[in-house]
């Protein structure tokens, strides 16, 4: 047998970790990880964040980020250990025989220059190909990808395509300058299920036609079986199985394996109305300020005490619109909102203190929605003290009975969001929410920023709790799976439009109009084969057409 292209031996990473009025405390966070990867093939490193899947990664680049540093071990590639090569070897192999596209190509991409400036910059600085070559090479790969106008994207810049014709752009920017193995590291995480798909396609089809090595990097079990060869699962650094695609998902042998197949295994079954709507939206149009184009055209939704309304749709077909028109942050230019037999005011600044209390919101980023120097306790005491006058003995009486609801309890009250995980500060913002009793809770991409087992937690908690309080959700998403697993009912938006509503069987039944087809089928299923079936019949309806 030939050699391995990528051969790593007992690798182990460490970092330095600086705690106020603490010494630095060195760890160790990859605890000697070993695999092969041969010419051609593809694996897949998945596990939650934290695995250092990323890190492992970088490794295969001789690089660790951000004070990270490679301890010890070999990482063999083209038969030399890079880890004892020179600087001067190791500007080579980066950018060379080894390239990397990150999980945000627009936060990687230089906004002053455009993209055929950097999409060829590697492959000539290299010496690969000269200027010309390159250009023509990545006209190729523009047209290989799926890019529209090939011949001339290349002359734009960053922010005049869209997000997922710049992550393919980047895709074009790893395999310009013909290199052994890309890595590729959560490239369709942050995508509509419609974008990753087409990016999805692109990037299997490149794989297959260049005939390059890769490391592909998710926490997305359904999207890395759809692209590898074998996947390696990690956890806290460790190497919790290695096998083939099929032996993984059909077969998984360790428990955190069969947890992670199992995932989205949530089962909710939706419930009928029994009462009036306590949340109407009728007839609502809205635009920002200062524009002349309507972002909302004719909304009408209703959502039931005790039920949860999924509003699903990809980025811009306004789902969060819909919610900054409903929390009174953006007037509608004509319409209403109905909420608990009373009509809305327009702006959150003229609306009564019950209706703030009773209508509340949890953000997509939990990071962001807490204040870094307050403890959990004074989080989550705030409305307490603001809606029902809480104090003292009381207040925190109540603070530990939603620490409690929340699945945390009362070791977490004077914790610092710091010293939270993803997860346990999702939580925190959820008890945050319930301090207030609600009725109607909006819930803005709750789970998409956390890692599949963390994120159906965080479901299972959400509809226990509206068994508990009685609350009703209104639940933005894109993830067609979340849909599933937690919606009574279900309004499909695009463009700014209620494509299809109804109850979650009504919408999830055929037949579906286009678009409703189109986001069904884009949903990645934990199976083998489900991508080139995609692609097969994609190209069917458009030779068809």
């Amino acid at each position: 047998m030939s050699e391995p292209l990528l051969k790593v031996r007992d690798l182990k990473i460490g970092a330095t970790v600086y705690a106020p009025g603490e010494p630095p405390k060195d760890i160790e966070i990859v605890h000697g990880v070993s695999f092969d990867l041969e010419r051609g093939k593809v694996l897949g490193l998945i596990g939650e964040s934290g695995a250092g899947k990323s890190t492992i990664g970088l490794s295969s680049m001789a690089y660790g980020r951000g004070g990270v540093e490679i301890t010890g071990g070999e990482v063999w590639i083209n038969g030399r250990d890079i880890l004892k090569s020179k600087l001067s070897d190791i500007r080579r192999l980066r950018g060379g025989e080894v390239t990397y596209v990150s999980q945000s190509a627009a936060a990687s991409f230089n906004p002053a220059k455009t993209i055929m400036e950097q999409v060829i910059e590697a492959a000539v600085e290299q010496g690969k190909f000269s200027r010309r070559e390159a250009e023509t090479r990545a006209r190729a790969l523009f047209d290989k990808l799926g890019l529209p106008d090939p011949e001339n994207i290349g002359a734009r810049y960053p922010h005049q395509v869209s997000g997922g014709q710049l992550q393919r752009c980047m895709t074009a920017l790893a395999l310009c300058p013909e290199p052994d193995l890309v890595v590729f590291d959560e490239p369709t995480t942050a995508l509509d299920v419609t974008t990753q798909i087409d990016v999805l396609m692109a990037i299997k089809e490149a794989i297959r036609d260049t005939g390059v090595a890769a490391l592909y990097i998710t926490h997305d079990l359904a999207v890395v079986a759809q692209v590898s060869d074998d996947i390696m699962v990690l956890r806290n650094g460790d190497k919790v199985e290695y096998g083939s695609v099929d032996q993984i998902i059909n077969d998984p042998q360790e428990d955190y394996t069969k947890a992670l197949v199992s995932v989205r295994s949530i089962n909710h079954e939706e419930k009928a109305p029994t009462e009036e709507a306590v949340l109407s939206v009728r007839n609502v149009t809205a635009r920002y300020k200062g524009t002349k184009f309507d972002v909302l055209h004719n909304v009408n939704v209703d959502l039931y005490p005790g039920q949860t309304l999924a509003v699903v749709g990809e980025s811009g077909s306004g789902k969060s619109t819909l919610a900054r028109v409903i929390t009174g942050l953006l007037p509608p230019s004509e319409g209403e909102i109905f909420f608990a037999g009373r009509t809305l005011t327009e702006d959150f600044k003229t609306r009564s203190r019950e209706d703030l209390r009773e209508l509340q919101m949890i953000f997509q980023m939990a990071d962001v929605a807490m204040n870094p120097r307050q403890t959990v306790g004074t989080i989550i005491g705030r409305p307490l003290e603001f809606y029902f006058g809480l104090r003292g003995a009381e207040k925190r009486k109540r603070i530990i009975e939603l620490l409690d609801e929340i699945e945390l309890g009362e070791s977490f009250i004077d914790r610092f969001p710091a010293e939270l995980s993803g997860g346990q500060k999702q939580r925190v913002c959820i008890a945050r929410a319930l301090a207030a009793k609600p009725k109607v809770i909006i819930c803005d991409e709750v789970t998409s920023a956390l890692d599949p087992l963390v994120a159906d937690g965080i479901l299972k908690l959400l509809l226990n709790l509206q068994k508990i309080e009685d609350v009703a959700y209104l639940f933005i998403t894109h993830d067609l799976a979340t849909v599933k697993a937690i919606s009574d009912n279900i309004a499909v938006m695009y463009k700014g439009k209620v494509q299809r509503y109804g109850s979650k069987t009504q919408v999830l039944t055929p037949p579906f109009d286009d678009y409703t087809d189109l986001l069904l089928s884009s949903v990645p299923e934990m199976r083998l084969g489900w991508l080139e079936e995609v692609i097969a019949n994609r190209k069917m309806e458009s030779a068809g057409n």
